[in-house]
């Protein structure tokens, strides 16, 4: 029996997508050599170290639909669409070398017509007539019986995209955490016109078997078709949750003002695992009761607007007399956060 695997996805979303390489990381039999390929739409994955609010524009990303995702290895953001291509190799030790997945993808895009090679730690590079250009991005992960490396070749990605949701809007937060590092980057559609997903997948899948002298059938996956991983079903729930995604950011804190006819206000959040820890409320308003009791029920809270929201409907009740101001404050502040 062959100890190769290959994992093709038909979903586009990141969330089992990631949820099935968590499990190849985890779960899977360190004697299995294994080649994962897949795409994601309108998605941006975050490292495990990093804040969305910080790294992300979060508030355009809910407008567009777009997906936010953490994955559990480290590095910086980046954005996917389905034209990128990703890929992600594992192998048991003491045979698994990163130089290895490295040549195969190397093979795979020469196999396509393209030569490049690698640069650094984690980065392929095409040499162009402007310069060297950044095709494809990698992150590697190590334990002590395993290796994984995965990375992502940009076929027809809409690079501008790229800084329309990496870009936060100014929020003043002081956060810790993991900034991302923008490369100059290029498609491989500019260098090769007509490369397509179908195209790429093929390549990989003929370097991987090349390289290990051996074939084996895909197994195609999606969340219908469910993938024989060990685990799988925990995993996907725990990536598709809030608290993974959102609530695992660092600590932080977030500082707004604003004015309104009846007086300015500046809140302070102090914010771990998403939740809102201290709350101080300043105001020159000439009653700041209200304004005193939200500062009393915020702690405790998760920090997202569903939440907030939530909170905020409870509160206005208890002030009937000031609803006109309160709504306007609720406003306000709920689209600050989003």
């Amino acid at each position: 029996m062959s100890s190769l695997r290959l994992l093709l996805s038909d979903s586009h979303d990141p969330l089992f997508n990631l949820a099935v390489e968590e499990c190849i990381f985890r779960q899977m039999d360190p004697a299995q050599r294994v080649l994962f390929l897949w795409r994601n739409a309108n998605t941006v994955v975050i490292g495990r170290a990093q804040n969305p609010w910080k790294e992300c524009n979060t508030r355009r990303m809910e407008k567009d639909g777009v997906t936010l995702a953490r994955r559990s290895s480290g590095g910086g953001a980046v954005f996917h669409d389905l034209g990128n291509s990703c890929f992600t190799f594992m192998a048991g030790k003491p045979e698994y070398d990163k130089s290895v997945s490295t040549s195969i993808v190397l093979d795979a895009l020469k196999r396509l017509g393209v030569e490049a090679f690698a640069s650094g730690r984690n980065d392929l590079l095409v040499a162009t007539p402007d310069g060297d250009r950044k095709v494809s991005g990698s992150a590697y992960r190590e334990t002590q019986d395993r290796g994984f490396h995965h990375g992502t070749l940009l076929l027809d990605a809409d690079l501008g995209r790229l800084a329309h949701y990496l870009n936060p809007d100014p929020k003043k937060l002081a956060a810790k955490g993991i900034t991302s590092v923008r490369s100059r980057v290029a498609n491989l559609g500019e260098l090769l016109p007509g490369v397509d997903h179908p195209r790429v997948v093929q390549a990989l899948c003929e370097a991987f078997f090349a390289h290990h002298g051996d074939r084996v059938a895909p197994e195609r996956i999606s969340p219908e078709r469910m993938p024989d991983l060990p685990g799988f079903t925990e995993t996907f729930a725990r990536q598709r949750s809030w608290e993974w995604n959102f609530g695992h950011a660092p600590a932080f804190s977030h500082q707004l003002d604003e004015r309104f006819p009846w007086g300015g206000v500046e809140l302070h959040f102090d914010v771990e695992k998403g939740t809102i820890g201290r709350a101080q409320i300043f105001s020159d308003s000439l009653d700041p009761a209200p304004l005193d009791a939200l500062a009393e029920r915020l702690p405790g809270v998760a920090y997202r607007a569903d939440a907030i929201d939530a909170l905020l409907q409870g509160w206005r009740a208890d002030f009937p007399a000031q609803q006109d101001e309160l709504l306007a404050f609720s406003g306000w502040l709920l689209g600050a956060l989003r």
